[in-house]
């Protein structure tokens, strides 16, 4: 299956095509903002380095959350926009799902939500130990040690030193931007196409006007 994955969540924007687990082409850019501005002409660059029509396409896979407002809008809008003109099945991948699978094992995904919280979920050889949540960064650390029962993991994502203090001796922290556009359209090869819905896991920061 020939699949595109998109990453505009987090502090990059990324882009992979994959045929099954060959990897056409690739790019990510660290970016805090400018995504709805880059994604377009990286997705056609991606497209060219590997050789492609966009009719070769098959499916469409995408970050949906939990992340920036703004960014993870941005690449869900490009995604529904892009199956709807080709007629492709999109799906919608976590980023916490996307993060963690960049490791292997017992792994934490988190992502540092600011406000003295972190997004955290937490995986072992792939399958979901819990799910997605944004909690105090107290009450993190009690999931972590609770859920690896003492055994060393790996953390993923600008959150991970935030819990490094709760995990195991022999732990590993490994820090990113973005998730790896190659990841997201891997996990969206192996699942049934759904309706793309952002994953809100708390209400936005900004407030309107009084």
């Amino acid at each position: 299956m020939v699949v595109l994955g998109i990453d505009t969540c987090l502090n990059a924007c990324s882009a992979a095509v994959l045929d099954g687990d060959v990897v056409l082409g690739a790019s990510s850019e660290v970016m805090a903002r400018g995504h709805q501005e880059r994604l377009a002409p990286m997705v056609q660059a991606v497209m060219a380095r590997a050789g492609l029509p966009f009719s070769r396409l098959e499916r469409i896979g995408v970050t949906v959350g939990p992340g920036s407002f703004t960014g993870l809008r941005v690449g869900v809008a490009f995604a529904k926009g892009l199956a709807s003109a080709l007629d492709l099945p999109a799906s919608g991948v976590g980023v916490l799902e996307a993060l963690a699978a960049e490791a292997d094992g017992l792994v934490a995904a988190v992502l540092d939500a600011r406000r003295d919280q972190v997004y955290l979920q937490i995986f072992e050889d792939g399958a979901a130990l819990m799910a997605p949540d944004v909690l105090p960064i107290g009450t993190a650390a009690g999931r972590l040690v609770e859920l690896s029962m003492g055994r060393a993991l790996t953390l993923v994502g600008s959150g991970g030193p935030l819990l490094a203090g709760a995990a195991a001796a022999g732990s590993r922290i490994v820090a990113r931007e973005g998730c790896d556009a190659r990841a997201v359209a891997r996990l969206a090869a192996s699942r049934p196409a759904a309706p793309l819905r952002p994953l809100y896991l708390r209400a936005p920061d900004a407030k309107a006007p009084a």
